[in-house]
């Protein structure tokens, strides 16, 4: 059975496709999906205080190693991978290398979680993920994370999601034109076909 990580910023539809190719993997065999963070279980207790500025009210208030812990520990019970977009870009970039490496070993070293078969970053400019969240919380952007609500971090984030994924060989999707968000189907088809030796 492949592991396969669908990465991406907020807003870029990773729950969405993560569904669909979890019902197309399912057709073809056995397919388990998990999401992460894992709001449901106890072991996203950090995160959700983190995401909900009990340790300050900005994206930069909990340095990166120490945020990245507090998504590793939920990933180590949920069995998922993948932890770098959001702390990278608490760094200077001439200190982004250093802090793959020690993400890599911490997470598939100390942890032993497993190392993913492929990973796919879903690409959408920030400016239109924006959209996207103001149709998910119907106009109530109080509901936004730290995050969510700091467009500037977010479009570091995408430029740190860039590097990383050139970086570590992930898989780069292009999920708008023009700033307009492709099709659910037009991305899912798209995601099928690269992943088509691992299916």
């Amino acid at each position: 059975m492949a592991l396969i990580v669908i990465e991406g910023l907020d807003g870029s539809g990773k729950g969405t496709q993560s569904a669909k190719l979890a019902e197309y993997a399912g057709t073809r065999g056995r397919a388990l999906k998990i999401t992460f963070p894992d709001y449901e279980s106890p072991s996203s207790s950090l995160v959700k205080m983190y995401l909900s500025g009990e340790f300050g009210q900005e994206a930069g208030a909990v340095n990166a190693f120490a945020a990245s812990s507090f998504y590793a520990v939920d990933r180590f019970a949920s069995y998922q991978t993948a932890n770098r977009v959001y702390q990278l870009s608490k760094l200077p970039k001439d200190e982004w290398d250093a802090f793959i490496g020690w993400i890599e070993d911490f997470e598939y070293g100390k942890l032993g979680l497993p190392r993913p078969d492929r990973v796919l970053y879903l690409d959408v400019p920030p400016e239109v993920s924006q959209l996207l969240l103001q149709k998910r919380y119907e106009g109530d952007l109080s509901k936004k994370d730290i995050h969510e609500k700091d467009l500037a971090f977010l479009l570091h984030c995408r430029e740190c999601a860039l590097y990383a994924a050139e970086k570590l060989n992930w898989t780069v999707l292009s999920c708008a034109n023009n700033n307009e968000l492709r099709t659910i189907e037009d991305i899912h088809e798209e995601i099928l076909h690269i992943l088509e030796d691992l299916l």
